[in-house]
């Protein structure tokens, strides 16, 4: 099967759709992604790659086409707009020339929805099906982020969103709460599946060597190493954190936080106004592989989003690579996350945007013996191989995007 994916982000940008493609190529399907050139979340373009023009690159046997886009920057406002669309325009522009028919096209949806528009084209001129794997949900997560607010404006990106969906001939949604987001978009439900995220073969329990670098950077000394890893943004209610560790400064706890995003200047800035230094640490991003030997060395792993609507409906993709690992989870969240950490067994749920119940819940994992929480995370590990394991996951992707190759485009979705 010749598969075309189409996204935004792609490796070495750290995206799970990274993983999906190797993980289709490795069954010997035949995979080509056209993306756009690094820059998330950093803002500015990673070294050695000059948007030109499009460019040729490859990930192990997975063809990339990269298509010039403009840089994210702080990732605010209107330089945000223009990073999307023109990844948009410049997918559309050069994609039928740079591409070879495929049997069916994957669209890989983290923010924004906007690869869509040009995922509707290809369909339209390779006579290929879509499948849109919906990861966040629009414009829902534009109100929760508050980065739009005028409402005819939300009025138009939902015309939008509706119209992306018609074009597509099966949505794939990572969590079973989105169902009733694309129904009213006008999404019928035999067009929608639930696939939700796994994680990557190498996040597992791993042993960590005693001459590893991560022990540098996360003492072993009799403080719980409390880690929060992945993207510092709005989404992840860091004013919580801060405001759990302000009032557990304290206690025997350790609040280490790995990776990069918008908020990470307020983050530093809040840490030295409260004067934190000594229990919250900015570990900086690593590469996604050493993420396990970290998580190894942590005693619990945190994930966290404000209470809105949309993220109540998401099962946040580090939730998978935490459970995975076999590491205690506290989960800081309301909804679809929190339902997943008490239906394993994992850790604790306290809900969003309480940094009382957080501090609250942080204390009782540190009254908890090791064994009490290495148990914990030993029914995580559990949970993610019956609901979320990596072979199991890319079979049934394989099954759906073959029954739609099969069909293809259906005539009552045809543009």
């Amino acid at each position: 099967m010749k598969v075309l994916i189409l996204s935004q982000y792609f490796w070495p940008e750290t995206f799970r759709i990274n993983d999906v493609a190797q993980g289709l190529q490795e069954q010997g399907h035949q995979v080509e992604v056209l993306t756009g050139f690094p820059n998330y979340p950093s803002g500015q373009f990673q070294a050695g790659y000059a948007p030109r023009g499009p460019a040729r690159d490859a990930l192990g046997k997975v063809g990339i086409h990269r298509v010039p886009l403009l840089a994210r920057g702080h990732g605010r406002g209107g330089r945000l707009l223009l990073n999307y669309l023109s990844f948009a325009v410049s997918a559309a522009a050069f994609g039928p020339f740079l591409l070879r028919r495929p049997d069916v096209i994957l669209v890989f949806e983290p923010s924004p929805v906007t690869v869509g528009l040009p995922a509707a084209l290809l369909r339209r001129i390779f006579r290929a099906p879509v499948v849109f794997w919906v990861q966040d949900l629009w414009p829902e997560s534009l109100v929760a982020t508050g980065s739009l607010r005028n409402r005819r404006a939300l009025a138009l990106v939902s015309r939008m969103v509706s119209w992306i969906y018609r074009h597509c001939d099966l949505l794939l949604i990572q969590s079973r709460a989105f169902s009733r987001s694309l129904v009213d978009h006008g999404v019928s439900l035999s067009r929608i599946e639930y696939l939700p995220n796994s994680a990557e073969a190498f996040y597992r329990p791993v042993e960590v060597p005693a001459d590893a670098p991560e022990r540098r950077l996360v003492p072993q000394d009799g403080v719980m190493n409390l880690m929060f890893a992945g993207n510092l943004g709005v989404s992840q209610d860091l004013e919580t954190l801060v405001e759990a560790a302000a009032e557990l400064r304290h206690e025997p706890v350790r609040w280490l936080i790995l990776g990069d995003g918008r908020q990470r200047r307020w983050l530093e800035e809040e840490i030295r106004r409260r004067d934190l230094q000594g229990c919250v640490q900015l570990l900086g991003s690593h590469p996604a592989g050493t993420m396990p030997r970290f998580f190894a060395l942590a005693d619990v792993l945190l994930v966290s989003l404000k209470d809105d609507p949309a993220f109540r409906a998401t099962i946040p993709s580090k939730l998978q690579s935490y459970l995975a690992c076999g590491r205690p989870v506290l989960a800081a969240l309301n909804g679809e996350g929190a339902r997943v950490t008490r239906d394993a067994g994992a850790g604790l749920t306290v809900p969003a945007e309480r940094p009382d119940e957080l501090a609250r819940a942080v204390r009782e994992f540190i009254r908890l013996s090791p064994a009490e929480r290495e148990e914990m995370g030993q029914c995580g590990r559990r949970y993610f191989l019956r609901n979320f394991e990596r072979q199991y996951l890319l079979r049934q992707l394989v099954e759906l995007l073959g029954s739609v190759a099969a069909r293809g485009i259906t005539k009552e979705h045809t543009a």
